[in-house]
């Protein structure tokens, strides 16, 4: 069951460039600044009352987020639910015919369960749940 949205991520080909607009122009706090080797990104999370902004800067051009730039340009990458049993919901989803890109969660940037729907199952938006 989704309880509520999590984060927007926005693909940011420099987080230099496009974090002091969040912070000086629209007033947003940056909570924290992670780097992850792992995921291949640096980001950016900026709070807004109960959800977050999540700047997101590929580390290199293996990055799933660079293809997206070269694709697409900066712009909304995702859109992140939070849910109270992602393995339970990945299960239902997938009942219903919905394309999983995660059939199992895994770990997010944060240390939290994380799994991605595929956009050619949700309106040619990229999903993420998630679960703290």
């Amino acid at each position: 069951m989704i309880i509520g949205l999590d984060h927007v991520g926005i693909a940011v080909n420099k987080m230099d460039d496009v974090l002091p607009i969040y912070e000086r122009l629209l007033g947003l706090k940056l909570n924290k600044l992670k780097e992850t080797k792992h995921h291949k990104i640096k980001a950016a999370f900026l709070a807004i009352g109960e959800t977050n902004i999540e700047l997101i800067e590929p580390l290199d051009k293996e990055s799933p987020v660079s293809k997206f730039l070269e694709k697409r340009g900066q712009g909304i990458h995702h859109i992140a639910f939070r849910v109270n049993n992602i393995e339970k919901m990945l299960e239902q989803l997938k009942a219903k015919g919905i394309v999983l890109i995660d059939e199992k969660p895994r770990t997010g940037i944060e240390g939290g369960k994380i799994a991605f729907l595929h956009p050619k199952s949700t309106g040619n938006v990229l999903i993420e749940l998630c679960e703290h």
